[in-house]
């Protein structure tokens, strides 16, 4: 069994206040038995992209940086694997959305630059991310293979696929959704199952477990320009085979510890062989934008 925590937290303009929050999630995390510890997406800040505003790219950081020495020292102190999601300054104009993964000892295990950048209303991510150049790489690390992506990416099967295909134990999603303040009833209610059951595709389909861990709460439009963003919450872990292990609050912060049972892998992909099925010999036109 790996035991795996995650903290689903609200999040202000205060970057420190946040920063305490995650921290003291993680320590309740690692009092509860937790060996990986996962944070939701920028849990150091507001997201930021619901507006386009410059100003904003001053709450990046390079990595390493005084950030990632905050969270290096967190996984040390606890003797934890920690998945972290920073804002990263790599070089003057040049930003990324990028997920650290620490290992036990606090030493920097891999990062992952998130590849599928939205732009839609109220997420305007193009505007401050460049594209992730590391490519569908897992993170090795002390409790696994750890197949991190970021938000966006959670919404292609390629994504997903290429992580397993490279020997991922488990898929990792940190995560920043919810409804725009003009979303009606039916439209939330479709976002949001339709968001909970391609996670779960994944899932399946890899037969991997899946962690997916999400922020909470209204994030305010300083812009003016819409209502905010009400966030979902709902963090939720599911097995190999799609059965959902634990599924999170809609409008509550929470620390989490859950069994994963990695065996069940194997167990899975024993009765439902898609790895060996896989048409490959067939495949040329995923590759293409459109098959015209």
């Amino acid at each position: 069994m790996l035991k795996t925590g995650f903290v689903q937290q609200s999040c202000s303009d205060d970057k420190q206040q946040n920063i305490r929050k995650s921290l003291a999630g993680i320590a309740d995390c690692a009092a509860q038995g937790a060996q990986l510890i996962v944070l939701q997406e920028l849990h150091c800040g507001i997201y930021f992209c619901q507006a386009e505003d410059t100003r904003m790219f001053d709450l990046a950081e390079p990595i390493p940086g005084s950030e990632t020495e905050i969270f290096s020292g967190a996984a040390k102190k606890h003797g934890v694997v920690l998945v972290t999601s920073l804002f990263e300054k790599r070089a003057p104009g040049l930003y990324h959305n990028t997920a650290v993964v620490f290992e036990k000892d606090g030493s920097i295990a891999g990062k992952y630059r998130k590849m599928h950048i939205p732009d839609d209303p109220a997420y305007y991510e193009k505007f401050y991310f460049t594209p992730g150049d590391l490519g569908f790489q897992p993170i090795k690390t002390s409790v696994g293979n750890l197949g991190v992506l970021v938000c966006w990416d959670q919404w292609y099967p390629e994504a997903a696929r290429l992580m397993a295909l490279a020997g991922a134990d488990i898929l990792i999603y940190p995560t920043a959704i919810g409804w725009e303040s003009t979303d009606e009833p039916g439209e939330k209610e479709r976002q949001h199952g339709a968001w909970f059951t391609i996670q779960r595709g994944h899932a399946v389909a890899n037969g991997l477990p899946v962690v997916t861990v999400n922020r909470v709460g209204h994030e305010p439009d300083w812009s003016g320009v819409t209502g905010g963003i009400q966030f979902w919450g709902q963090s939720f872990v599911a097995g190999p085979q799609g059965e959902v292990l634990y599924q999170g609050s809609p409008d509550r912060e929470e620390n989490v510890v859950i069994d994963i049972d990695t065996q069940r892998t194997e167990d899975v992909r024993r009765i439902w062989p898609f790895f060996r099925d896989r048409r490959i010999d067939f495949y040329d036109g995923i590759t293409k934008r459109y098959l015209d």
